[in-house]
């Protein structure tokens, strides 16, 4: 039933994606499969295309937005480029409700790169870090900070402004991973003036895996220089001298080898179908129906780990289980209902989208009460 899909936090869906993503696809086949010279300037150009969207989401300049394969890969690209006195010696702040992979990332990185991972913890009992612990943690000595602006664990939503402005008097690099609401709420690099951001084009933006996106401000790129560098990192790739590299002005410093245009391909009709919508539509859609799970999670007395408020939270409402109700089983036991959902621990991750009806979430509230009570 696609009208009760509530994995919006997972993988986006719209009405006609499987059609749209075929035809793409099939597109891709006939141009790359045909033995004849057309491939590569059929191809780049929807690459740019996918960037352009990109860039209009984010109110980007021209030349400031690149693909990457992920936000942890973005990451990577960026702070493996940064000068070596930007981070030796300093800190790199995240909360600890970070998505896990950039914690992944940056944990192995500190070491080589001679910088501290500063992990801000959540309070005992708290589903997400609170702001004011975040800014308390937050000292000169911290050379960039990380923020996620959309937990996937609880949907909270930081006070961007309130961290940027601090991170301006810090003297501190500031990025954010915009990965659980890109598409929903709006977003804009320059206000508050961010130095890079990182998302995906898989959750609301409804696109394939692959697709990630890296933004950084003029002035941040100029002070990068990628160790992963290649023919395509120059301003003219088709320089063919040995001898002579330099990176290119712009972002495309970051691009390297000949780029993996695929994914980007095969998600720009999510991008171009989101583009011709009502993105006020889509967000009261929204928020219509996480009133709804709010109301649903308190006749089934189950605590909602997502804030009530709107100006607080994501796309997503999300409940702690009982412990004697494993989530797995729930999970299994609504898909079995037409039910899409899935779990973290004992937390039910709920995120309703453009396909998810207030017939869904009425559904919910007639099969949920009854797996709680009896047991999945």
């Amino acid at each position: 039933m696609s009208d009760a899909y509530f994995l919006y936090h997972s993988i986006g869906m719209y009405p006609g994606k499987v059609n749209d993503l075929a035809h793409a696809l099939t597109d891709f086949a006939a141009t790359w499969g045909r033995p004849d010279d057309a491939q590569w300037g059929a191809v780049l150009p929807l690459r740019q295309r996918f960037i352009d969207r990109w860039s209009a989401i984010l109110n980007a300049a021209p030349g400031t937005v690149t693909t990457c394969e992920s936000v942890t890969q973005g990451l990577h690209m960026l702070v493996e480029a940064l000068p070596d006195h930007t981070l030796r010696g300093r800190s790199i702040l995240v909360a600890a409700d970070c998505f896990p992979s950039n914690h992944f990332l940056l944990s192995g990185m500190a070491e080589a790169r001679g910088f501290t991972l500063k992990t801000v913890p959540l309070r005992q009992g708290a589903s997400w870090v609170e702001d004011e612990d975040m800014l308390a943690a937050w000292t000169p000595d911290v050379a960039l900070a990380l923020l996620t602006w959309v937990s996937s664990t609880s949907s909270h939503r930081i006070d961007l402004g309130a961290m940027v402005a601090h991170g301006r008097q810090m003297g501190s690099l500031v990025g954010v991973d915009i990965t659980q609401a890109a598409g929903l709420l709006p977003f804009d690099v320059t206000e508050p003036m961010v130095d890079f951001t990182l998302s995906t084009s898989l959750k609301w933006m409804c696109g394939t895996p692959g697709a990630g996106i890296l933004y950084a401000t003029p002035d941040l790129t100029a002070a990068c220089q990628p160790q992963l560098r290649g023919w395509f990192s120059q301003p003219d790739p088709f320089n063919w001298d040995i001898t002579r590299f330099a990176y290119a002005p712009d972002i495309r410093r970051f691009d390297s080898g000949t780029p993996s245009c695929m994914a980007a391909l095969a998600s720009l009709p999510a991008l171009d179908w989101h583009a011709g919508q009502d993105h006020a539509a889509l967000l009261a859609h929204n928020r219509a129906l996480t009133d709804r799970l709010f109301q649903i999670a308190d006749a089934c007395n189950l605590p909602p780990v997502t804030p009530r408020a709107e100006g607080q939270r994501g796309g997503s409402v999300m409940l702690r289980l009982p412990e004697g109700r494993p989530a797995a089983a729930i999970v299994a036991a609504l898909r079995t209902q037409g039910i899409t959902a899935d779990a973290r621990g004992q937390t039910l991750r709920l995120s309703p989208g453009v396909l998810t009806t207030l017939a869904g979430c009425d559904h919910l509230a007639a099969v949920l009460p009854a797996l709680l009570r009896d047991g999945a």
